[in-house]
């Protein structure tokens, strides 16, 4: 995984190192595993895993499985995968943030023995009028006063399971008049029976997410909580439980910018509404910005970690181009990506002078850019498919591919031309007969003529047909924020963002290559062979020089 070049983050944890902070230090990725990670989550992996090994020390990844109505071991497993697919095996272990329910139990206890939490039983309804607004304080619940006697009473009835769901919570005594919401004595356990993946049925009270986050960071030995700028207006109350609750070493919160990307939704909420109702196909559809997606669609984990990268870090909102992502695989591949031949739109052509079941081979190289790469013989027959869009039957202004009475040179073997065009009932141009210079091979003309054009071609006998995925952008829009109040994701889904071809042809020792390989089609773009259906390659990326846009 690439390096991380010197940002405010690891500023702020030089100076605490000079400060004596901590010795070591210590980062943690906590997802939650309700849904699959996208390429957001790139980031985040990428900023905790890589600054753990700037500093020689830990990074962790724990689950934050603290909702089990959301939850699947589904989820659980893929995480794990595209973590060490992206190159970042969690060097301090793998944690659930379930295994620290007793110990979150029992601190809640302490909170409410120090007069510092109590027993709510206002509805979610009230609890949200009596919280106040941006501009107005909030007013203290009428239930805030109970005694310490009487919460632990409570607090334990609700352990224990006497209590409807959603009848009462345990709240953070803290203020009610603080500016900051997340300050108004929050909700920090809430009644909640579901079958938990890893706990069972043990809990029907759990710990809400601002409580238990911080205290599952101090007793894993965290010691800078790395996160998104989300949960910047959240850090008073993560430094609030850390410090009420009196750990030795407190673990610091700092929060960086997430990756927004255009044209793309980071929502899990509405990828798994796309998944659930059936509008892609599956967490890795390869245009989901998931990173089994991007994996399944040909993108690599050296192309994501590059892309963040280059992003960077930084505390300022900001949206990166989806452009950039494109280049950083197409760079890659450009340098790696093995070369072979792909009839999109085939059209038969016959070299009516050369000899009938003769077959010639011609070396064509595996990737002009990697001299170790080598070259392959490429075969060559009386009859070859070429894409009809190379022959043009009435050619615009400097138009150098197949035309009546024109020469072109099939790639890496003869120059033909063109002599007469066999058409169906509909007029279609169904077959094209051409004549050889069979003196020219795959070198110049004896006469020393010159020939421009170049196209590609496949030899009847080593062509097999395969279905072709043209991905696009999933929406149409650039910034999904811009989307107006009385629209919703849906009105933007591109309608042209999967274009399938069917029985295109490709160089036959394609159909048993294994499945995510990748290669360059000449002349057609990147594409990877699909691990979820036979015959089938993924368009990554189309051909393109450079980034960004001239």
């Amino acid at each position: 995984m690439e390096e991380m070049s010197s940002n405010f983050i690891h500023d702020i944890i030089d100076e605490d190192i000079a400060n004596g902070f901590s010795d070591k230090i210590h980062t943690r990725f906590p997802p939650e595993p309700n849904g699959y990670l996208h390429i957001g989550s790139a980031k985040a992996i990428w900023i905790n895993s890589q600054t753990a090994k700037k500093y020689g020390g830990d990074f962790n990844l724990r689950y934050d499985d603290t909702n089990p109505s959301k939850e699947d071991t589904e989820y659980v497993n893929s995480i794990y995968e595209d973590l060490n697919w992206l190159g970042a095996t969690p060097t301090g272990g793998v944690f659930y943030g379930s295994d620290y329910f007793d110990k979150c139990y029992e601190y809640a206890v302490k909170l409410i023995k120090d007069g510092k939490a109590y027993v709510c039983d206002l509805s979610a309804e009230e609890l949200k009028e009596y919280r106040g607004t941006l501009t107005e304080p909030g007013k203290n619940s009428p239930y805030r006063d109970r005694s310490i006697e009487e919460n632990l009473d409570l607090f334990e009835r609700m352990k224990n399971g006497e209590f409807p769901d959603g009848s009462k919570t345990l709240r953070a005594k803290i203020d009610m008049a603080s500016s900051n919401i997340n300050m108004r004595d929050p909700a920090i356990y809430r009644i909640l029976r579901a079958h938990h993946h890893r706990q069972g049925d043990k809990w029907c009270i759990y710990p809400l997410y601002d409580y238990a986050h911080p205290i599952q960071d101090a007793l894993e030995g965290i010691t800078h909580s790395l996160c998104s700028l989300e949960f910047e207006n959240h850090r008073p109350l993560y430094e609030w439980v850390v410090d009420n609750i009196g750990f030795e070493k407190k673990p610091k919160q700092r929060e960086f910018a997430r990756l927004n990307v255009t044209y793309t939704v980071m929502s899990k909420r509405y990828l798994r509404y796309l998944v659930e109702n059936g509008l892609v196909d599956g967490w890795d559809d390869p245009r989901m910005p998931t990173l089994c997606g991007l994996r399944r669609r040909g993108y690599t984990p050296e192309s994501i970690i590059d892309f963040v990268s280059r992003a960077g870090v930084a505390k300022a909102y900001s949206i990166v181009d989806i452009e950039l992502l494109e280049h950083c695989i197409r760079e890659e591949l450009n340098m790696t990506a093995q070369r072979r031949i792909c009839v999109t739109d085939p059209v038969k052509v016959v070299i009516t002078n050369y000899e009938e079941g003769k077959v010639e081979y011609f070396p064509v190289s595996n990737n002009p850019n990697d001299e170790n790469s080598g070259t392959r013989d490429l075969m060559f027959t009386r009859e070859v498919f070429i894409d009809r869009c190379d022959f043009e039957e009435v050619p615009p202004p400097k138009f150098f591919r197949m035309k009546p009475n024109g020469e072109v040179r099939l790639m890496g073997a003869y120059i033909v031309k063109c002599n007469e065009i066999i058409k169906d009932e509909k007029g279609k141009v169904v077959e094209i007969h051409c004549t050889a210079d069979l003196e020219s091979g795959n070198g110049n003309p004896i006469d020393g003529r010159k020939v421009k054009g170049i196209i590609h071609r496949i030899s009847a006998e080593n062509a097999k047909e395969v279905d072709l995925m043209l991905y696009d952008k999933l929406f149409t829009i650039e910034n999904l924020s811009d989307i107006p109040e009385d629209k919703t994701y849906n009105d933007y889904l591109n309608p042209n963002s999967l274009i399938k071809i069917e029985k295109a042809l490709v160089e036959k020792s394609l159909v048993d290559a294994p499945k995510g390989e990748k290669y360059q089609f000449v002349r057609n773009g990147y594409y990877c062979k699909d691990s979820k259906y036979e015959n089938t390659f993924n368009r990554i990326v189309g051909l393109k020089d450079s980034y960004p846009k001239k």
